[in-house]
């Protein structure tokens, strides 16, 4: 099945400055923009030592010293690649209508997302939040299939994971007060809200394990109101402790002429994943194999990157997850945690 899986390149890229030099920098932004062949001038950490260790291993040229002088390179685009809490005071420094790519999630809280929205809508920056997922290429083939009529209306969406997340992995987990939901599950949240639109609201409890007391929420289970004709649920658990054989991580569409099975093969044994595959139904009953050419890890973030650099160069009419859409994310997601907090409905005595 011959199904669009990248995202178009850009003509002339722009050279990119990237703010921060951690994990996720160097497990997937710069391999993304080497193997997209989009130059990469500069780079800062305020771990100076990290920023030179990364700088050396992806051959960038220039280690800023500072964030002032990061942000006063030159005719770039900005790739900010830190902890939540610190995105704002970097926006702030940032020169009048940059162009920006902002990891996610867009702040700490909906609070915060909001000073973010106003300090790019002051400045007029041309902003962007990395929600790679829509353009990871399994993603981007179900887009297509979507596209070509072969899903229909969409009745049902489930997102299913039952695996072991490596915590240990992202020890900066540790410190915040929103675990699962605003660092993990956001991902899936905005990808449904691309897919079905926005829900009429939410029901959701997001919970510790025993052995992770540590971080504030491993586990969750999410329930988005679509009306009366539309199921849309989540099953989040990142706690499986019992080896592959029964490890699950999968999105599931069902529609009234076909459906589609997604596997999430990066999560499994993450980081090295297990395929990603994508199997297509049509309303007979016959599955198909979309074969996938590519990974989330780093595909998702090539297509990410060449979306912002093609709306700056007008050969894209639409920034995807820009500013604006990436707050109605992070409402979503406050919603979530409103609704943890209210808790369930007593059972009547």
């Amino acid at each position: 099945m011959d199904l669009n899986q990248a995202w178009p390149r850009p003509a002339r890229p722009k050279p990119i400055l990237i703010i921060g030099a951690g994990g996720i920098v160097n497990d997937a932004h710069l391999p993304a923009y080497r193997k997209a062949n989009f130059p990469v001038v500069g780079i800062f950490d305020v771990d100076a030592a990290r920023a030179k260790t990364t700088a050396e291993k992806f051959a960038v040229p220039k280690v800023c010293g500072s964030l002032t002088e990061a942000a006063g390179q030159k005719d770039v685009i900005f790739d900010i690649a830190v902890p939540p809490e610190h995105t704002f005071g970097i926006l702030e420094k940032l020169p009048a209508g940059s162009a920006v790519l902002m990891q996610k999630p867009m702040g700490k809280d909906l609070a915060d997302a909001r000073r973010i929205r106003q300090v790019c809508r002051e400045k007029k920056l041309t902003a962007a939040v990395n929600f790679q997922l829509r353009f990871s290429p399994m993603m981007l083939a179900v887009r297509d299939a979507i596209a070509k009529g072969l899903i229909g209306e969409i009745v049902d969406l489930e997102v299913r994971l039952n695996l072991r997340t490596p915590w240990e992995l992202f020890p900066f987990c540790k410190k915040l007060e929103r675990c699962e939901i605003q660092i993990h599950s956001i991902h899936y949240l905005d990808w449904i809200r691309s897919v079905l639109g926005e829900p009429r609201g939410v029901y959701a409890r997001t919970v510790q394990h025993p052995k992770f007391l540590d971080l504030k929420s491993t586990k969750s289970s999410i329930i988005l109101d679509y009306g009366n004709q539309k199921r849309c649920c989540l099953t989040l658990n990142h706690n499986f402790e019992f080896g592959p054989k029964h490890e699950t991580a999968t999105v599931s569409l069902q529609g009234l002429n076909g459906a589609a099975l997604v596997t999430l093969g990066l999560l499994l044994n993450y980081p090295e994943g297990k395929p990603e595959t994508v199997e297509i139904a049509t309303a007979g009953g016959k599955w198909t194999d979309a074969p996938i050419q590519g990974r989330w890890f780093p595909d998702g973030f090539v297509g990410r990157m060449a979306n912002l650099q093609r709306f700056v160069a007008g050969e894209d009419k639409e920034l995807i997850a820009n500013v604006e859409d990436a707050w109605k994310t992070m409402a979503l997601v406050e919603a979530c945690y409103e609704s943890d907090a209210r808790g369930a409905t007593p059972i009547p005595a």
